[in-house]
């Protein structure tokens, strides 16, 4: 079943290399927005006090003229014979004195010229009628800023100007404009995106070695590659592999031990019993004898399946269902091969058809027959083995796969043998990093599946 979009993006987002990208993209966005204000901010400073420094050069220029030829320069002033400068008008006063402003003029004209300046609207510079100061066909032109400069002379004297510069316009802030914000936030996420795939890689090897090793009794080592924590992490991680491979390997050698020893005497045993003159009683003593006999041979059986060292090979599957299926009918078995998937797949292939006899073993003896098929899901290769019994109670399908764990007696074959069949079968299956499952057909009988990698 298909996982809807919005599950998509929450499963993505539930993930570690999701959040990454998520907190990368969000504050690295927030951080060249700020970044960005910053900048504007300072872009803002940088237009007053260019504005101002017009303001400054300009009165120190006019207080220059005034003092080596006073009466003169006011002439010009008031005759609008000098650009930019006039005489302030009477009665304006400065309700938002610039404190930057008065301090530049400060430092220029000493501390005792108490300046005083701001900018007032243009109309309090110029009458409405008066058009000189606007160039030639260009009427609607928009009127300069107009600047109000009041300051105390070295000759003590208070002077007023009006000063006017052209408009400069400010530039329009391009914080909040959508194709820059569109731009911050996709170069973001494409950092978000690189430094999350870089930081999941080896949890994600990791991840699949976690799994192999839980499917494959004889897993590879990951290779130590990577940061210096990646490479102690699975330099720890090969470290548990190992010994958990020596654990296993000596469990299996004991187990081995133990039945192999045990078939000496398990000899010895049947011979005397062959000796016992009664003969009920002798067929009773050589059944528990030949019970004890084959828990040691499957116990010898389940600690090979255990220890496979067998190599890798590609496999025809077909032809290797095709081939058990006839050698199974030639011994009468009641076994069919009802299709198969072509192609080929790597195993091992001993291990393979070791398992898949186990289960049509225990196919035919609890359900009464057997048939076997293949197919592909998802990039995976099922092979099923199905019976036709009465099934298994749902409750007790995961324990079948426990050692000594038989069917209901009421199942035929029920309760015969040594119940460590499934256990063999889903050890070899481990073996070639395969699965092994059981499932209740919806028509009756149980279907066991060997699911692997194709």
């Amino acid at each position: 079943m298909k996982m809807r979009p919005i599950a998509r993006v929450r499963a993505f987002f539930g993930t570690m290399a999701g959040q990454i990208f998520l907190i990368l993209t969000l504050g690295m966005s927030v951080a060249a927005i700020i970044a960005l204000l910053v900048a504007e901010q300072t872009r803002h400073h940088d237009f007053e006090r260019v504005r101002r420094q017009r303001v400054v050069a300009s009165a120190v220029d006019i207080a220059a003229r005034l003092r080596r030829d006073p009466a003169r320069v006011e002439a010009m002033m008031a005759a609008h014979n000098i650009v930019g400068a006039y005489p302030a008008p009477n009665g304006v006063s400065l309700s938002n004195p610039d404190a930057d402003l008065e301090a530049s003029l400060k430092e220029r004209f000493g501390i005792q010229s108490q300046p005083e300046a701001g900018q007032v609207p243009v109309g309090l510079c110029f009458p409405p009628n008066d058009r000189k100061d606007r160039a030639a066909g260009l009427v609607d032109a928009p009127r300069p800023d107009c600047w109000i400069v009041r300051f105390t002379d070295i000759g003590g004297q208070r002077r007023a100007m009006a000063l006017t510069f052209p408009r400069i316009a400010k530039p329009p802030s391009t914080i909040f404009n959508p194709l820059y914000l569109l731009v911050i936030i996709a170069a973001s996420a494409g950092l978000g995106i690189l430094v999350a795939r870089f930081v999941a890689k080896p949890l994600r090897r990791l991840e699949r070695a976690a799994e192999a090793f839980s499917l494959s009794l004889d897993p590879q080592d990951v290779p130590e590659t990577g940061p210096e924590e990646v490479r102690a992490a699975l330099s720890t991680f090969n470290l548990m592999q190992r010994r958990a491979r020596a654990g296993f390997a000596e469990r299996t050698q004991l187990l081995a031990a133990i039945s192999h020893d045990l078939q000496t005497p398990l000899t010895r045993m049947r011979l005397r019993l062959e000796l016992v003159e009664n003969v009920e009683l002798r067929e009773r003593l050589l059944a528990d004898h030949h019970a004890m006999l084959t828990l040691v041979r499957e116990g010898l059986d389940l600690a090979s399946s255990a220890e496979s060292r067998e190599e890798w090979s590609m496999v025809d599957i077909d032809s290797l269902l095709a081939s058990m299926v006839e050698d199974a009918q030639d011994l009468g078995a009641p076994v069919r091969f009802t299709g198969g998937c072509g192609g080929s797949v790597r195993v091992k292939p001993n291990a393979l058809s070791r398992c898949i006899a186990n289960l049509v073993d225990n196919a035919v003896k609890y359900g009464g027959s057997a048939d076997i098929n293949c197919a592909r899901a998802g990039g995976r290769l099922l092979i099923q083995v199905r019976d036709h019994g009465p099934g298994i109670p749902a409750d007790q399908i995961d324990q079948m796969f426990e050692p000594f764990t038989r069917g209901p007696s009421g199942q035929p074959g029920g309760r015969h043998g040594t119940g460590i069949g499934l256990t063999i079968a889903r050890s070899l299956a481990m073996s070639f990093e395969a699965a092994v499952r059981l499932r209740n057909a919806t028509d009756g009988g149980v279907v066991a599946t060997i699911d692997m990698k194709e």
